[in-house]
């Protein structure tokens, strides 16, 4: 590609005198691509923010990867050297067992609800935390430390609090589950109660933990269990969340039969399936947008065809062969796609930092837990969007060139 060539396809894009709608028409075609662009970027940023904000709310009480294992007693038994092969492993930051199960819960009246009870190991024990949860306390911290210096205390969501009617410091509540044991006497199945002091307040902003979470210690979640000293599995913290699926995946092999492991995707599989298939089909759907914006390319070089074939037939008699008349208007489609590009990738970042910055679409915390619409500027989202931009712009290229390399030089300047 020379200069004259450049030269010609930037001629053929500027406005002159009798051919102003072919300058028009080119700006469209530019503002198309620009609007196309600066869409899917924007909407992208979108729904990146958003998925990515709802995994770190998910992941505030839940772990990177779960060591489990298979059996009907669904514990784990015999957990402790476990724990040092786990430690061992490359990329595993943070290990602690913990003990999940469900419990009615009351605070000494009539009203009574269901709950999850997490057992932990209590903060300042046990090495570093493996989940964010401990971060979130609004009152009491997780030591679960009671007045009488034990142990007993326990800390509950938030949500579930206010229902309950209980403040940390001030009322107890009691956890009961059904127990294994069989009654001599009625011949039914004797449940079992624990008495704790509320010594803590936790609000994440998430529903499903601040509504039906309680956290307690590693001990009191066993004896309310009746698991004796075994746990439900262990937790883990791996250096990021990205190289958490190869570190379960390694550690399943390494620890073999009767342990599994679970990551957080899989643990939570089907939410994310569903949101970056939204995320694919809103991409799909503005992809559109820059395909309309290509067939105005098309339409355009095509009118320049048109318009400029006695000019074509001309610099064809004076030797330009058709390989030039083909990159003419090659560059003057890239032109208009790469200018659309620039601009719209310009106007999507300045639109996507202005959302994020200044919090302009503000939201209901009540409803969706956050207060403002995220948006995450990912290099990648951003990269693909202008080289799918490029790459349509350049397709739509081909056909007007093809067609005006194909012009005869006596045919072109009959007329």
């Amino acid at each position: 590609m020379n200069r004259l060539e450049v030269s010609i396809a930037w001629r053929y894009l500027r406005s002159r005198r009798g051919s102003k709608l072919l300058s028009l028409i080119s700006v469209i075609a530019i503002g198309g691509v620009v609007i196309g662009v600066s869409a899917l970027i924007v909407i992208m940023g979108v729904m990146s923010g958003l998925q990515n904000d709802l995994r770190e709310k998910i992941l505030i009480g839940s772990p990177d990867v779960r060591v489990l294992n298979f059996g009907s007693d669904m514990v784990l038994r015999d957990w402790k050297p476990v724990v040092e092969k786990v430690r061992r492993q490359s990329g595993v930051v943070a290990v602690a067992p913990f003990v999940l199960t469900k419990a009615l819960v009351g605070a000494g009246h009539k009203y009574s609800d269901g709950a999850f009870v997490m057992g932990i190991v209590p903060e300042g024990e046990g090495g570093p935390p493996v989940t964010s949860i401990r971060s979130f306390r609004t009152a009491g911290d997780f030591r679960f430390q009671t007045t009488d210096g034990k142990q007993r205390g326990a800390v509950i969501g938030a949500k579930l609090a206010n229902r309950l009617g209980v403040y940390p410091g001030v009322d107890s509540i009691t956890l009961t589950t059904v127990g294994t044991a069989i009654s001599p006497v009625t011949g039914a199945l004797v449940p079992r109660e624990v008495h704790l002091e509320v010594t803590g307040v936790f609000d994440t902003g998430m529903y499903e933990y601040d509504n039906g979470y309680i956290y307690v210690s590693l001990a009191v979640a066993q004896q309310l269990a009746d698991v004796g000293n075994d746990v439900t599995g262990l937790e883990l913290r791996t250096t990021n969340r990205e190289v958490a699926p190869a570190v379960a995946e390694k550690l399943a092999t390494t620890l073999g039969y009767p342990y599994r492991t679970e990551d957080w995707q899989a643990q939570n599989h089907a939410l994310f399936q569903a949101l970056r298939l939204e995320k694919l089909g809103m991409t799909f759907i503005l992809l559109l947008i820059i395909l309309v914006a290509a067939f105005n390319i098309v339409g355009t070089l095509t009118m320049v065809v048109a318009d400029k074939t006695k000019e074509i037939g001309i610099l064809r008699a004076m030797g330009m062969p058709a390989a030039s008349i083909r990159r003419v208007f090659l560059v003057q489609g890239t032109l208009i796609g790469g200018v659309g590009t620039t601009l719209g990738l310009a106007v999507g970042l300045v639109t996507s930092l202005a959302l994020d910055k200044f919090k302009l679409i503000k939201l209901d915390p009540q409803v969706y837990f956050i207060d403002h619409l995220p948006v995450d500027r990912a290099p990648r989202d951003i990269a693909l969007t202008v080289a799918a931009s490029l790459l349509i712009a350049a397709l739509a290229t081909i056909y007007p060139a093809i067609q005006a390399s194909r012009l005869l030089p006596v045919e072109a300047m009959r007329e």
